[in-house]
C-alpha cells in the first residue's frame, strides 16, 4: 500500500494542496463576505439600494456560500501553486539529484514571490496561499520520490509526462477569447447536468469575485466625506454617486474617504492615504481623479493575474491528475502497480484527445456575411450560434433575417442566449416587445442577458420592469445585471427614504 501511495505522489500531493487551498479559501471568502455585509448594511442604513439586495445579503453571513465560493480559488490558485510546487520537487530530484544549491534558489524564488505579492501592502490570505501550500506539497512529493529512488522503482515517469505535455500543447491551441464561452455553450448549456454545473458556477463565483475585484470593478463602494461645509459636501456626494460611491454615515473603513485639508482633498482607501489633489483640480476633472485613485488603490493586480493563469493551467491539470490517480487506484485491484498506472495514463490521454477534438469540431465555425443567412437556417445549433455571434459582434439588425421567428422560439439555451444579445443592437420596436418576453425565461443566463440587452438598447421605459427584478429577485447574478442595466439607462442612486 505504501508503495502504491508513493508511486501516485502527484495525485496525493495535489489532493493535499487542494485541501489546504480549500480551507484557506473558505475562510478568505467568508471574511470577505462579512466585510461586504457590513458595507451593505451601512449603505442600507444610509437609505440607498444595495446589491446584493435584502433577499441575498443574509447568505453573506453563512459558511455554505463561502465554502462553495472558495472552490474557485481551490481549483485556480490552489491547483496552480500545487502543480508548480510539485514540478519543483520533481526537478530537484530527477534533474539536479537533490543539489543543495537549488533549494536555496527555490527559497529565494519563493521569498521573492511573497515580496512581490505584498509590495503594495500586506495581504494576509494572499500570503497564506503561497506561504502554506508550496512547502507542504514540495515536502510530500519529495518524500515519495525519495522512497521510489531508495526502492529503485521509477514508475516510468516519462510515460506519464508525455500525455501531460501533449495535452498542454493541445490546450494552448484552443486558447482564444471565445474559449470559455464556447466551452459553456457546448458542454454546460446543452444538457441537464451541464446546466446544473453552470447554475452552480454563476450562483457562487460572485463571492470570490468580490475578493479579487479592484474598486473600479466593484458594483457598489462606500464613501465618506470629512471636514467640509455642507454645500461642498453635497456637491462631493453627488459626484461620488455618479461613480457608485455611496455616501455613508457609519464609522467604518470606507472604500473612499475624502478628507479636506485647506484647499486640498486627501483620498483614503480604508483609512490609508492614496492620493492628494487640489479641490480646484478635482472639480475640474473628477473622473480623472477617481480613476487615478482607483488605480493606485488596486493592490491585487498580480494576484488576479496569477489566479487567471492558474485557472487556465491548474484546473485542467488538476482534473487530469485526479482522474488518472482514481483510475490507477481502481485498476490497481486487478493489475500490478506499473500496469495499472500505465493503463490509467493511456486511458486519460485518449479521453482528453477525444474531448479536445470534440470541442474543436463543435466550436463556432467562421462566419461571413455571405453565408450568414444559410448559417442561421442550418440544422446544427452550433452553426446558428456562430451566426448569432457574428451578428452581435458586427451590430447587425437581427429582425431582417427570415430565420428570426424560429430563433425567437429556440429550445436551445445557448441559441436563446446569443439571440437575446443580438436584440441589444436592434432598433426595431417589435424586437423590443420580444426582448421583454425573455424576462420570463427560466434559464438564468438567458434572463440575465435580457437585462443586459435592455440596458444597451437605451429605452428608459424599461427602468420600471428592471426595478421589479431588483425588488423581487433572490439571485445575486440577476440583481448584478439589473443594476448594470439601470446604470446604462442613466438611472442613478437616490435615497429610498
Amino acid at each position: 500500500m505504501q508503495k502504491r501511495l508513493n508511486s501516485l505522489y502527484p495525485f496525493s500531493a495535489l489532493l493535499i494542496g487542494l485541501a489546504l487551498a480549500q480551507i484557506l479559501a473558505t475562510v478568505h471568502v467568508y471574511l470577505s463576505n462579512r466585510d461586504l455585509y457590513d458595507s451593505l448594511m451601512a449603505i442600507k442604513d444610509a437609505g440607498y439600494l444595495t446589491i446584493p439586495g435584502s433577499h441575498v445579503m443574509g447568505r453573506l453571513q453563512k459558511i455554505g456560500p463561502a465554502f462553495c465560493g472558495g472552490l474557485f480559488f481551490t481549483f485556480s490558485i490552489g491547483a496552480g501553486i500545487s502543480f508548480f510546487s510539485l514540478a519543483l520537487a520533481w526537478i530537484w530530484h530527477r534533474l539536479f539529484y537533490r543539489k543543495t544549491f537549488l533549494l536555496y534558489f527555490f527559497l529565494i524564488l519563493w521569498l521573492g514571490g511573497l515580496t512581490a505579492l505584498n509590495f503594495h501592502g500586506f495581504k494576509l490570505f494572499v500570503t497564506l496561499y503561497f506561504l502554506v501550500i508550496p512547502p507542504v506539497v514540495f515536502v510530500t512529493a519529495a518524500k515519495s520520490i525519495s522512497y521510489l529512488n531508495d526502492q529503485n522503482r521509477h514508475p516510468y515517469e516519462t510515460i506519464h509526462m508525455i500525455p501531460v505535455i501533449v495535452l498542454a500543447l493541445f490546450l494552448a491551441w484552443q486558447i482564444d477569447s471565445r474559449m470559455f464561452t464556447d466551452f459553456r455553450d457546448i458542454y454546460l448549456l446543452s444538457n441537464p447536468v451541464g446546466s446544473k454545473i453552470n447554475k452552480f458556477y454563476y450562483k457562487y463565483t460572485l463571492y470570490p469575485a468580490e475578493v479579487l475585484k479592484s474598486l473600479n470593478q466593484k458594483m457598489l463602494k462606500t464613501g465618506m466625506i470629512e471636514g467640509k461645509k455642507t454645500v461642498v459636501t453635497r456637491t462631493l456626494e453627488n459626484i461620488l454617486l455618479n461613480y457608485d460611491y455611496i455616501p455613508i454615515k457609519r464609522n467604518i473603513d470606507a472604500d473612499l474617504k475624502i478628507v479636506s485639508i485647506e484647499d486640498d482633498f486627501i483620498f483614503k482607501n480604508h483609512d490609508s492615504p492614496v492620493l492628494r489633489i487640489s479641490s480646484k483640480k478635482f472639480f475640474a476633472a473628477p473622473h480623472r481623479a477617481i480613476m487615478e485613485f482607483e488605480q493606485k488603490s488596486d493592490t491585487c493586480a498580480l494576484f488576479r493575474q496569477i489566479t487567471f493563469l492558474s485557472l487556465l493551467t491548474g484546473f485542467p491539470l488538476a482534473v487530469y491528475v485526479i482522474v488518472q490517480g482514481g483510475i490507477s487506484i481502481l485498476f490497481g485491484f486487478f493489475f500490478s502497480l506499473r500496469t495499472s498506472s500505465v493503463i490509467a495514463s493511456a486511458l486519460c490521454f485518449v479521453l482528453c484527445i477525444v474531448f479536445i477534438f470534440s470541442f474543436q469540431l463543435n466550436r463556432s465555425r467562421d462566419i461571413s456575411e455571405k453565408n450568414l443567412a444559410d448559417a442561421l437556417n442550418s440544422g446544427r445549433w452550433q452553426d446558428r450560434v456562430a451566426a448569432l455571434k457574428f451578428i452581435d459582434e458586427n451590430g447587425l439588425e437581427i429582425k431582417q433575417f427570415q430565420a428570426y421567428p424560429g430563433l425567437l422560439k429556440s429550445a436551445y439555451i445557448a441559441e436563446r442566449y446569443w439571440f437575446v444579445r443580438t436584440l441589444a443592437n436592434s432598433r426595431n420596436p417589435e424586437t423590443y416587445r420580444d426582448l421583454l418576453s425573455f424576462l420570463n425565461d427560466t434559464h438564468p443566463n438567458v434572463f440575465s442577458m435580457a437585462l443586459y440587452a435592455l440596458g444597451k438598447r437605451g429605452n428608459k421605459d424599461a427602468i420600471g420592469r428592471i426595478m421589479q427584478v431588483m425588488e423581487t429577485s433572490d439571485d445575486w447574478y440577476h440583481q448584478w445585471y439589473a443594476y448594470k442595466a439601470l446604470r446604462a439607462l442613466g438611472w442613478r442612486q437616490t435615497k429610498l427614504n
